[in-house]
């Protein structure tokens, strides 16, 4: 008969409850050891950071989405999960593997980080981790998770030098300051932490899980959802040809 439940290889009732944090837990069974205690920082300080933004296209979609099917919470909550991608919430994934390119090049951190920010001014792409439309001139939160990041000997400190240095170089090429986002800032934190920038993304995915559902909350005490569709249906014009 089954009498144990097991979280990887430990029991799960045993050794993980009352014993473990959600945290600990999470990124046990993810990464398949145990945080240190700088990675359980970073990972805290992150998912915070993470968990709310507004009415992103995230939190619109779910709110739309429960607007439609009240009876199916998990429905919404995915509906905005689906939008955390290139463009929103997981742009740290973009940024992490520009950091990895530029601590990996022969030719130094210096050149490669003007290499790849001329590319990026002569393509006119946006730089991965950098700039804002609301925090100006500099993002908040940014010093927050590298001090609390710096803070731990066992947090390597060498992606939050490099996109430092990255910064100093983007707004020289650039000729303006452009903030190192939140974004940004996750992903030399993560790294910091020994997390692979392919998976980081899912801790993005499990931080705004959290907030979506604060968003549902709040749209059960005060509906937004017909506003958000009525100013859609009032101001978006029509483009087709017939009158």
């Amino acid at each position: 008969r089954l009498d144990a439940l097991f979280l990887r290889d430990k029991n799960l009732v045993d050794e993980v409850i009352g014993k473990m944090s959600f945290t600990d837990a999470m990124f046990y069974h993810i990464i398949g050891e145990l945080p240190t205690l700088g990675q359980r920082s970073v990972l805290d300080a992150v998912l915070v950071t993470l968990m709310e933004h507004g009415l992103t296209p995230s939190a619109i979609s779910t709110r739309l989405t429960y607007l439609s099917a009240p009876e199916a919470m998990q429905s919404a909550i995915a509906a905005g999960l689906l939008n955390v991608g290139s463009q929103f919430i997981g742009t740290m994934e973009n940024a992490a593997t520009l950091l990895e390119r530029v601590q990996a090049d022969p030719a130094g951190i210096d050149a490669s980080c003007r290499q790849i920010v001329q590319q990026h001014k002569d393509a006119g792409k946006p730089m991965p981790g950098f700039g804002h439309h609301l925090h100006r001139p500099d993002d908040p939160r940014s010093p927050k998770l590298f001090e609390i990041a710096l803070a731990h000997k066992d947090i390597d400190q060498r992606p939050i030098t490099t996109i430092k240095t990255l910064g100093a170089i983007v707004d020289e090429i650039y000729g303006k300051h452009l903030t190192i986002n939140a974004t940004g800032a996750t992903a030399a934190v993560l790294m910091g932490a020994s997390i692979p920038p392919c998976i980081m993304r899912g801790f993005a995915v499990i931080s705004r899980a959290a907030g979506l559902v604060a968003h549902v909350m709040e749209e059960k005490e005060t509906p937004t959802g017909r506003t958000i569709w009525n100013i859609v249906d009032n101001n978006i014009p029509y483009t087709g040809k017939a009158e």
